[in-house]
């Protein structure tokens, strides 16, 4: 079958096809592509890890600090830890209700996502976009669209961890 399409095609077809290969191959080596590099955006990959890096490492030292400053005041560590999370919640709430930890998320991306903050934000921001469409269905019903199946999974892994412990004393 093959040869009878090769066949059928004139010399002229044939000479068209070539011409057609070559310039797509010549395509590559001008200056077109030179052109297309630079005007394409570069990677900002390795900055942009870099201040993920360094502002979650600075919200998870605040954090740190916080609970120092609870444990030197004779606070048991494990209850300092609650304080610092519950303080690091919010002031990230107060930021986002002011609009400071959106412009932080858009400078350090996942760094000011990956702390507790980043979880505190995901429940304001909803509440505080839909405040507009009243209490119930805006405020209350958004605040969890984000959080929401966070909690759901939470609670049920933690209560079949529960289960597990008590059923197998692991």
């Amino acid at each position: 079958m093959k040869k009878e399409n090769e066949r059928n095609l004139s010399v002229k077809d044939i000479q068209e096809q070539s011409r057609i290969k070559k310039y797509a191959n010549d395509v590559k080596k001008t200056p077109y592509m030179d052109f297309v590099f630079q005007r394409s955006p570069k990677s900002t990959h390795w900055k942009n890890m870099f201040w993920a890096f360094v502002v979650g490492g600075l919200i998870c030292a605040v954090g740190q600090v916080i609970i120092e400053l609870f444990v030197q005041n004779g606070v048991e560590q494990k209850q300092a830890s609650v304080y610092a999370s519950c303080i690091l919640v919010a002031l990230a709430a107060c930021a986002t209700g002011l609009g400071i930890y959106d412009n932080l998320g858009r400078f350090a991306g996942a760094g000011s996502t990956i702390p507790i903050t980043g979880f505190s934000n995901a429940v304001v921001a909803p509440a505080i976009e839909f405040r507009s469409e009243g209490m119930i269905y805006g405020l209350a019903a958004k605040m969890f669209t984000v959080a929401g199946p966070v909690l759901v999974n939470g609670i049920f892994v933690s209560s079949f961890i529960a289960v597990v412990y008590l059923i197998f004393g692991v």
